[in-house]
């Protein structure tokens, strides 16, 4: 598996008042031996807006690629949108499209969805309502992703709707496009199914993730690979938001479970990202956690 990182992590956050630049972060990157960066395309990194033309989004790309990297994925900035509590989601659909294009003229296979809204937002909405506005939304999506050969992966996470592992599969199952698939986070899977926080109603979790990744692994397209500590980063009022992402040897994941049970499902990208959101030294983890998922492919590779 070829190894990538988000570079989000150094971006939002803890980081969001001292942001690591894109040059200084490529620069790591490459040195530490990453095969790829998986870019989150907010500012200050290169984003739709701050790159208009495809000159501009080329000679990012050619600067990536000088320093021997690829691009694994887009986690497109959709967060600014409204999607379970929209009764018009063309406003969601024109910025996906937009990133869309930029993907394409980035040179990026891979696009990241959300459900964007807390799970809180069961209180205004209903179930079914919320439902089908984000199957319906994410149908359109799909058929606007494969219009640019891309493939759309959906990352659940406890901080957004639709975090319970049934309700992930019912969602999975309402939509059928070859191009759609789910984004299996080795964190957040802990989380929503053996932890539970952030559910609605009856607690629904197991013993092992795995248990989790036997119902979503036909449909896996994508993976981040980080710890657990089984906890929640809290957001500045001290209430969970979404899962805490300890890098590799600070939390309780058995790797030697779980890595042989994603590998059964030869997810078809064939990266392993990690994933450092809101940790709050992202930038000094950054080595030790390629360090480990090299290990890691040194023992599972084929």
């Amino acid at each position: 598996m070829k190894t990538s990182i988000g570079t989000w992590a150094y971006t939002i956050g803890p980081y969001a008042d001292k942001p690591v630049d894109f040059d200084t972060v490529c620069q790591k990157l490459s040195d530490l031996g990453y095969d790829a960066l998986e870019l989150g395309s907010f500012p200050p990194h290169p984003n739709p807006d701050d790159l208009p033309t495809k000159e501009s989004r080329q000679a990012v790309v050619e600067k990536i690629k000088s320093y021997g990297l690829q691009i694994s994925g887009i986690a497109a900035n959709l967060w600014g949108e409204n999607l379970v509590d929209a009764e018009d989601n063309s406003k969601y659909v024109a910025e996906f499209k937009r990133n869309c294009e930029f993907s394409v003229d980035m040179g990026i296979k891979t696009i990241r969805v959300d459900t964007v809204q807390p799970p809180t937002i069961f209180e205004t909405v209903d179930y079914a309502t919320a439902k089908k506005r984000v199957v319906d939304t994410w149908n359109e999506c799909c058929d606007i992703a494969a219009e640019y050969d891309l493939a759309v992966t959906w990352e659940a996470e406890p901080g957004f709707a639709f975090n319970k592992p049934s309700e992930i599969v019912e969602i999975l199952d309402a939509i059928q496009k070859p191009n759609f698939g789910f984004l299996y986070d080795t964190c957040h899977a802990q989380i929503m199914s053996v932890v539970g926080t952030r559910q609605n109603g009856e607690k629904e979790v197991f013993e092992c993730q795995t248990e989790f990744l036997k119902m979503v692994g036909p449909r896996i397209n994508h993976v981040h690979l980080i710890d657990s500590d089984n906890k929640c980063h809290q957001d500045a009022n001290g209430e969970d938001e979404t899962s805490s992402h300890p890098p590799f040897g600070l939390g309780i994941l058995d790797f030697d479970k779980i890595v042989p049970a994603i590998l059964e499902y030869h997810p078809a990208d064939g990266w392993w990202t990690n994933d450092l959101c809101f940790w709050d030294d992202a930038w000094g983890a950054t080595e030790t956690c390629i360090n480990f998922m090299n290990k890691l492919n040194e023992k599972y590779s084929a």
